[in-house]
């Protein structure tokens, strides 16, 4: 019986270990992968916004003066001999400013009222004025009231002021100087002198009736004065050198643009007062 117990146990025993080799070993515990973080995404840029225009001054009250300029656009050159067959007449563009000048004298000798305004008118407009083609009777439509008139539609000042140029002659002489511009007179090329000139009107407009008010004695006075210089006025004199020849080069001459603008600042700055008195 001993034996067959002994039997029995080692029989058990090698059945232990037999079932311990079989047995799967556990699988070692796989290390999880480290979770990647996400990228964080950049915003993209906010697109930026127009930036809003800054609002344009815009005239408010009534208008009691509207200004008209119509002197910038041509510059006169003009030459002259002993006889009429050596003068030399030249009309030349220009962009100088001149009417924003007008419209600055015009300002600041109102004391910067803000009732004084530009008008703007289109290009061409005062063409009849300046190129009339009636000869004997005079039409109407070509005159500065009904121009006026025209380009003023939708505009109600209490008047208007026209500044534009004319043909005017030289005093002691029957030479006709043109508008705004230089003349250069003389004797060959030995004996000759240079001089500026601005011709310039200032004419007044009812803003109702659109007829000229009339202002026959205005700066009579400043007028008389000037015309008693006994010396020339300096701003009239231009040294020979600074002569435009050809005249084309006139519109690119500083020292022209400047005496110009002085010469015309100096005229408005006499003429303007007794054009804009009150009745």
């Amino acid at each position: 019986m001993l034996r067959n117990l002994a039997v029995a146990a080692l029989f058990a025993s090698l059945c232990a270990s037999t079932g311990w080799a079989q047995s799967p070993s556990a699988p070692p515990t796989a290390t999880p992968p480290a979770t990647a973080k996400p990228v964080a995404k950049k915003a993209a840029p906010k697109a930026k916004q127009p930036a809003a225009n800054k609002p344009q001054a815009v005239d408010v009250g009534p208008c009691k003066l509207g200004v008209i300029s119509v002197i910038g656009e041509r510059y006169s050159v003009q030459k002259f001999g002993l006889t009429i067959f050596e003068n030399e007449e030249a009309e030349v563009p220009i962009d100088w400013g001149l009417d924003d000048l007008v419209f600055a004298r015009v300002k600041a000798a109102t004391g910067g009222d803000p009732g004084v305004r530009r008008i703007a008118y289109p290009k061409g407009a005062f063409e009849p004025f300046y190129h009339p083609k009636s000869r004997f009777i005079p039409d109407p439509n070509e005159r500065l009231p009904a121009i006026v008139r025209g380009i003023t539609p939708n505009v109600s000042c209490d008047r208007y002021l026209v500044a534009t140029t004319y043909k005017g002659e030289l005093p002691g002489s029957r030479m006709m100087l043109n508008g705004i511009g230089t003349f250069n007179q003389g004797l060959g090329n030995l004996i000759r002198h240079s001089h500026l000139f601005a011709n310039i009107s200032i004419n007044l407009i009812d803003g109702r009736s659109y007829e000229e008010i009339k202002r026959p004695f205005v700066n009579f006075g400043a007028n008389f004065a000037a015309s008693m210089r006994l010396t020339e006025d300096p701003l009239n004199k231009l040294d020979n050198d600074q002569f435009p020849n050809p005249p084309a080069t006139a519109s690119s001459s500083a020292i022209l643009r400047e005496r110009t603008r002085a010469l015309i600042t100096d005229r408005l700055d006499r003429g303007l007062p007794g054009y804009l008195k009150q009745d």
